[in-house]
């Protein structure tokens, strides 16, 4: 007969086992996601280092060549150029905007949060295409009705499109840091003297930093990767004078048209995925190196 001992053993064996099975199955999904995601990146980067134009079915020539071209290639340059501009410009004015915004609906009454919030969010979930058309069709408007004909399209009109795409995100991620906080700081800054511009800058915002420089750099990721709102609102300025503005997604889908990438776009990729890269690590260090000075610091403290 068999005892009650016996069920229970059996069946963690069984839980057991079944963890195990599940754990395998996740990390073999996991790490064939990374696979395919990463396979693609590898070989441009093999590429990169190659002089043949047409990557694969040749003999691998090992070469700079195609960063030299990369230097020496106007065009790629300029689009290079432009493209951090606009990120740049772009995602510090929808970092302000949108840190400032997420303050205001933070302490604002809760009717009035709510509609900033819903809002807000429209953008995000909405499709890129139709943020595009709008935009374009808002801007003809303008300069048909009310500039009598002119025609507005810009670096401007192209640094506005890409602020509307990115300031969400600024918002969605400085609100759960203000939701963290604790909301005495502030008060007890006032209560010892400070005004509300003192207490703001010395207790709200060390508080949300992380927020801002997460949503700082969500804005960079999303102008630098931007296709649609930059090809249906950029015009003539930057780096290309009187000609419309290319950035490095519009320069690629034109090359598309005519034929071949160029080869020096494998440096380029080649570069920009090693950037990233270090930018990544050098947080993740940072962050680490901060949560250990924050552990030794409590662990005193406590003593």
């Amino acid at each position: 007969m068999v005892s009650e001992m016996d069920v229970f053993q059996r069946n963690e064996r069984i839980l057991k086992r079944n963890r195990i099975i599940h754990k395998i199955l996740g990390q073999a999904a996991i790490w064939l996601v990374l696979v395919l995601m990463y396979i693609p990146i590898g070989v441009l980067i093999v590429y990169s280092f190659s002089a043949n134009d047409v990557i694969g079915g040749e003999v691998f020539n090992f070469s700079f060549i195609q960063y030299s071209r990369l230097f020496t290639d106007a065009e790629i340059m300029t689009a290079l150029g432009n493209t951090l501009i606009l990120a740049l410009a772009s995602s510090a004015l929808s970092t302000i905007l949108g840190t400032a915004g997420a303050i205001g609906a933070f302490y604002s009454k809760r009717r009035a949060r709510s509609v900033i919030e819903n809002v807000t969010q429209i953008p995000v979930v909405n499709a890129e295409i139709v943020i595009a058309l709008s935009l374009t069709v808002m801007f003809v408007f303008v300069g048909t009705y009310i500039f009598a004909g002119a025609n507005l399209f810009s670096f401007w009109t192209l640094l506005i499109g890409h602020m509307i795409l990115s300031l969400p995100f600024v918002y969605l991620s400085v609100k759960p840091k203000l939701i963290q906080m604790d909301p005495a700081l502030y008060e007890a800054a006032l209560d010892l003297g400070c005004t509300p511009n003192q207490a703001l800058w010395k207790t709200t915002m060390p508080e949300i930093a992380p927020g801002i420089l997460s949503g700082f750099m969500l804005s960079i990721t999303l102008s630098l990767d931007d296709f649609i709102v930059s090809a249906f609102t950029r015009g003539a300025g930057l780096l290309s004078g009187d000609k419309t503005i290319d950035t490095l997604s519009t320069l690629v889908q034109a090359k598309i048209k005519k034929g071949p990438i160029p080869p020096a776009m494998r440096a380029l990729t080649t570069i920009i995925f090693i950037v990233v890269l270090l930018i990544v690590i050098g947080m993740t260090v940072y962050r680490n190196v901060m949560a250990k000075r924050v552990k030794k610091r409590a662990g005193r403290e406590a003593k």
